[in-house]
């Protein structure tokens, strides 16, 4: 699934691209991409004709396109909400460019300088979504946190919650209701370069210790950032269909068996819920 750094890595493109651009025509291609969609694709499709985008945003793993209607036209203030869930892609191009057969939703667009694009949202898994719905960038999801890359978010207060949680510290991590956008990926980077035990109680944590696994993300997530998000495979890519490289710098995540690139212990994985973790059994003692 991609994770915030992936997320923001599309974000980046978009705003680039698409901010001052008119939606002039949408098609749903498959009705599970707007399964969260009140009045279903036709709904959609018009909540989105004429529609200028005005800004992106994103908090944790979600996206909102901001949108505004020309004068006379649908009320102003409402926003495309994105999710791509574990597989989706926002692809730019030339019109018909894309012809993925997981093409789900296509959306034509006119820049302000008149030229076409076609954004393509493209799933393979289909657990993805686009929806229509009103401003402010918690109202479809009013439970996701402020993550870590979010000028608001404040590590020390989110310390606080983390040590009063009797969870793994692992799994409250990858609660979106405590820190948004840290998944699987970057969860086992952190807590190796912390050298915190993926099965550590979380109350039994001091806060300085919480504050530098926090501080931990904040880093390998930047990094992420900076490189292009992590691809292991063709199903997370920028809007140019590009991959992103922080793979080659993953110091246990997929790297079982592999010597750990600080005490040259081999990197254990472990089954844990439906995922799994990467750890070194040296540094990171339970």
């Amino acid at each position: 699934m991609p994770e915030l750094p992936e997320v923001e890595v599309v974000r980046r493109g978009l705003a680039e691209h698409i901010t001052g651009a008119t939606i002039v025509g949408t098609e749903v291609l498959h009705p599970r991409a707007v399964r969260g969609q009140p009045g279903g694709a036709a709904a959609l499709e018009a909540g989105l004709e004429d529609a200028r985008i005005t800004a992106l945003r994103r908090r944790g793993k979600y996206l909102w396109i901001d949108l505004e209607y020309p004068r006379g036209g649908q009320s102003s203030g409402r926003c495309l909400l994105v999710h791509l869930g574990m597989s989706g892609q926002m692809l730019l191009g030339e019109p018909g460019q894309v012809t993925s057969p997981h093409l789900r939703i296509r959306s034509l667009l006119v820049t302000d300088t008149g030229r076409e694009l076609e954004l393509s949202f493209v799933d393979q898994r289909t657990f993805g979504r686009w929806e229509v719905t009103a401003p402010g960038v918690t109202d479809p999801v009013p439970h996701i946190a402020v993550d870590p890359l979010d000028a608001a978010f404040d590590a020390a207060h989110t310390a606080r919650v983390i040590r009063k949680k009797r969870s793994e510290i692992k799994r409250v991590l990858l609660d979106q209701t405590v820190v948004s956008g840290i998944g699987n990926i970057y969860a086992d980077e952190a807590l190796w370069a912390a050298q915190v035990h993926p099965r550590k109680k979380a109350t039994a944590m001091r806060q300085t210790d919480v504050m530098s696994l926090l501080d931990a993300a904040t880093e390998v997530m930047t990094r992420a950032l900076a490189a292009g998000g992590t691809t292991f495979d063709d199903l997370y890519v920028n809007v140019n269909g590009a991959s992103g490289y922080f793979s080659r710098s993953l110091n246990v995540y997929g790297r079982e068996g592999e010597p750990c690139p600080r005490c040259g212990t081999p990197v254990v994985r472990e089954q844990w819920t439906n995922r799994s973790s990467h750890f070194c059994p040296e540094c990171q003692r339970r």
